[in-house]
């Protein structure tokens, strides 16, 4: 395990500190959220995740992964697939059997919403650390530390009970301790060298100026959009000159549907401020070279008339005296 670790980081992270060092996923987790209508329906939804990228999905009829990109199973065979697959088969069974039965015992009232998440992820010194935790109608309910369940603050008497079940299952605790503490790191590392000429690609952002909603009399709202950029960490700023302006607001990373992403910046202004101001956009795929736009004036009715209708005018004079001369 350390053996492949030092041979695959040189890889995935070339240059150690420089800017240009891979700034892709370090992480890989699979989600699973299980709702329960009554004592006899149940449904459990699984995907696979590297950061925000997901990369499987899970079939609940057949029981089946459904990888998402060519390069989703890593380096693992077929065989191993197969083999991870039945593992999930046999836990999606396993746990709806579980929670139908137990319900009454927890006091659990239908609807029942349950989430999870575990994974691993590597971290800074080159140490990859492993991570479960699970909610209950979303809240916390439990986490892993070690080999040991830890009821959560949240969960109660209720917590501390289903933990001390689950101690009690020490087969079903060395499987996960495999899953995160060997399978996972595992498939990571496999997952990054295999998808890195996906997941190390640069995309150049696109930017664009829009007015929003007027935030009040004799106010402006300035919006800059950039979207279509790869990887995700990026920066958008309002300036004028070099000083930034404090108040700009920041949306939520929003994903594309080719795998990019978007972003909107926006400062709230006085009608009268807004001119001098520019958005500026920082990303790792310009090459230090900002995108810079400025918030221009308005413009007024001469210069639509001398851009617009002027060489229009030109243009219909010179058809009139080729036509001339033609006759």
């Amino acid at each position: 395990m350390l053996l492949l670790l030092f041979q695959l980081l040189p890889v995935l992270f070339p240059g150690g500190d420089s800017e240009d060092a891979f700034q892709g996923p370090t992480s890989y987790h699979v989600i699973q959220i299980s709702s329960f209508a009554n004592s006899t329906w149940a449904r459990n939804q699984g995907s696979g995740w590297l950061d925000d990228l997901q990369i499987h999905g899970w079939d609940s009829d057949p029981g089946t992964i459904i990888p998402l990109k060519p390069w989703s199973k890593g380096n693992f065979s077929d065989e191993e697939f197969d083999e991870l697959e039945e593992v999930y088969r046999v836990y999606y069974f396993g746990f709806t059997e579980e929670i139908q039965q137990r319900a009454s015992e927890f006091q659990m009232e239908y609807p029942i919403e349950i989430q999870g998440i575990a994974g691993c992820e590597l971290r800074s010194g080159g140490s990859i650390g492993s991570f479960l935790r699970g909610a209950l109608g979303g809240l916390d309910f439990l986490s892993a530390e070690n080999d040991t369940c830890v009821p959560a603050p949240q969960g109660g008497r209720r917590a501390q009970q289903f933990c001390k079940i689950i101690m009690q299952y020490q087969g079903v605790i060395d499987s996960v301790k495999k899953l995160l503490l060997e399978t996972c790191p595992r498939y990571l590392l496999g997952v990054l060298d295999a998808g890195k000429g996906e997941l190390q690609r640069q995309v150049k952002p696109e930017a664009w100026l829009s007015s929003g909603p007027s935030p009040g009399p004799g106010r402006l709202l300035l919006v800059c959009h950039v979207s279509g950029f790869y990887p995700k960490p990026v920066r958008v700023r309002w300036m004028r000159g070099e000083q930034e302006q404090p108040g700009t607001q920041h949306s939520d990373l929003l994903p594309n549907a080719d795998w990019t992403w978007y972003l909107r910046a926006t400062l709230d202004v006085a009608a009268g401020e807004a001119a001098g101001l520019s958005c500026r956009v920082k990303h790792s795929s310009l090459g230090g070279q900002d995108i810079i736009l400025h918030w221009g004036h308005p413009i007024s009715i001469g210069l639509i008339f001398w851009a617009i209708i002027m060489p229009s005018l030109i243009l219909l004079l010179c058809l009139a005296l080729w036509y001339k001369r033609r006759w």
